[in-house]
């Protein structure tokens, strides 16, 4: 079956069945040594870890980078989606993003300085053959239904509670 056959019928399905369209994600991580992580998403392990310069050994992605890596293949993913939905030739897509992190704000020092990106700023380049009111149109699209950036752009509610410590076994 064609994408654009998968998409038609999942849309279909979606419509009639509301309850198929819910889904949930999660993962499991854990801190391994200095500021080194490993975290389990289905039966992948990613290492998340930080440059020297921030304390860490390199040994992976950190973790505002990942976010950037979200953003960025969900947009190619979503645009290739909707591309086939709407019957809009496209060869190729890829994003070039950039980050912008005041450091200050993830050490508490300066008042009123956010710990997230102040901005995030990006490139899109499509190769197609499509009419340039074609490609707006899909970008239109695009980042109407994009998760990750709306995810980004919108409030979305998080509840993080602390769970009782372990007991460590009492040596005697």
């Amino acid at each position: 079956m064609a994408l654009k056959d998968d998409i038609l019928a999942t849309k279909a399905d979606f419509a009639a069945n509301p309850e198929h369209a819910r889904a949930h994600f999660s993962v499991d991580s854990r801190l391994l040594e200095g500021l080194r992580t490993n975290t389990k998403v289905r039966q992948f392990n990613v290492t998340v870890d930080e440059p020297p310069t921030a304390g860490g050994t390199d040994t992976g992605p950190n973790p505002v980078e990942l976010i950037l890596v979200a953003l960025a293949s969900c947009q190619e993913i979503t645009y290739r989606l909707y591309a086939e939905h709407l019957g809009i030739p496209l060869d190729s897509v890829s994003i070039k993003l950039d980050g912008d992190l005041d450091l200050r704000g993830l050490y508490g020092v300066g008042k009123n300085v956010r710990p997230g990106f102040q901005n995030v700023r990006g490139t899109i380049r499509l190769q197609s053959s499509a009419s340039q009111v074609d490609l707006t149109r899909l970008k239109h699209h695009v980042d109407a239904h994009c998760p990750v950036l709306n995810i980004l752009m919108s409030a979305v509610p998080v509840s993080l509670e602390l769970a009782p410590p372990a007991l460590l076994a009492q040596v005697v």
